[in-house]
């Protein structure tokens, strides 16, 4: 599956647009921009394949908007939504990346490390009671 960024080269459009992208590059999802603003025929498409109700009631979409292949995804404010509510990859129509191990270790090291001063002075006084 590849997403696909409509965009639009006008000034008022860029910052939207640089949140959707740089999330896509940094998370390393495979994509394709494509500009409205130069491009009639990309204009064109978009329009035609945002669904009715998603689109204003002037019935002009506004970039960005994004689809997975032919599947309309969704608009920037349902980007958003989706991220924050971390279900960013359902959004886009895709698996979420496998669990990496070493983020759950990374995520206990903080609390391991206040622990074993601990449990290190329990089990020393533990042998003191003995000795």
């Amino acid at each position: 599956a590849r997403n696909t960024v409509l965009s639009a080269s006008a000034k008022g459009f860029k910052k939207k647009q640089q949140e959707v992208v740089g999330f896509l590059e940094a998370n390393k999802i495979d994509f394709k921009e494509l500009d409205i603003a130069g491009d009639e025929d990309n204009r064109r498409w978009m329009r035609e394949n945002v669904p009715g109700e998603k689109k204003p009631q002037n019935g002009i979409p506004l970039p960005p908007q994004i689809f997975n292949e032919e599947q309309y995804c969704g608009d920037f404010d349902s980007f958003f939504s989706a991220k924050e509510e971390n279900i960013i990859y359902s959004f886009l129509g895709l698996a979420p990346p496998p669990a990496n191990p070493r983020n759950h270790i990374s995520a206990f090291l903080p609390f391991a490390m206040f622990l074993l001063p601990i449990v290190f002075f329990i089990a020393l006084g533990f042998l003191s009671f003995f000795f």
